[in-house]
């Protein structure tokens, strides 16, 4: 038999009307959702050759990823092709891949929420590619070479941002590769 006591609040919590909403912050600044960072990352991911400020590179965001990756799978779905799973799977091994990677070859470390972040905003070149498809055959020669010039771009871009968030001088091909590994199996997705 239990003989403690249960633990109840000693004070209630009363709306005071009184108090005013005007001292809290919008819900978009609580959620930690920037519109100017997501809005930057966008840029820097659709002009590579564009120089990218570092604290932009390791915000948190992961609105624009998840907005990215939905329409991806929704893009595939107007294929015919219902992936979401594949792609939520794929997206979570490599972030998990690409983690494991960057924190062996980079001084400072690294936080997953950022490599989640790069490689999911990464993800709008072959998102592009994936619409594209729905005119356009991507079977044969033309698709295969549209298909490798995305992959490029994903990788090329999201090595360039982990190599500039990481201070990671001279590994830009080191991070290319892994990126283009991931980024081929969603071309695959795309293509087959």
């Amino acid at each position: 038999m239990y003989t403690g006591t249960i633990l109840t609040p000693s004070s209630r919590q009363t709306y005071d009307p009184q108090s005013s909403f005007d001292d809290e912050p919008p819900l978009l600044e609580e959620l930690g959702i920037n519109f100017d960072h997501i809005y930057q990352k966008t840029l820097a991911v659709l002009n590579p050759l564009k120089q990218t400020h570092a604290s932009i590179i390791n915000d948190r965001d992961l609105a624009g990823p998840l907005v990215f990756c939905l329409a991806f799978g929704v893009s595939l779905l107007l294929h015919g092709k219902v992936h979401f799973g594949y792609i939520y799977g794929i997206a979570a091994l490599g972030c998990l891949s690409m983690y494991g990677l960057l924190n062996m070859m980079s001084l400072t470390g690294v936080d997953i929420y950022c490599i989640m972040s790069v490689l999911g905003y990464c993800l709008l070149p072959m998102t592009i590619l994936s619409f594209a498809s729905i005119v356009l055959s991507l079977q044969g020669l033309f698709g295969t070479v549209i298909a490798g010039v995305t992959v490029f771009w994903c990788s090329i871009t999201a090595s360039k941002l982990f190599v500039t968030a990481l201070s990671m001088d001279h590994q830009l091909l080191l991070v290319a590769y892994p990126c283009a590994l991931l980024y081929g199996v969603f071309a695959l997705l795309t293509i087959f």
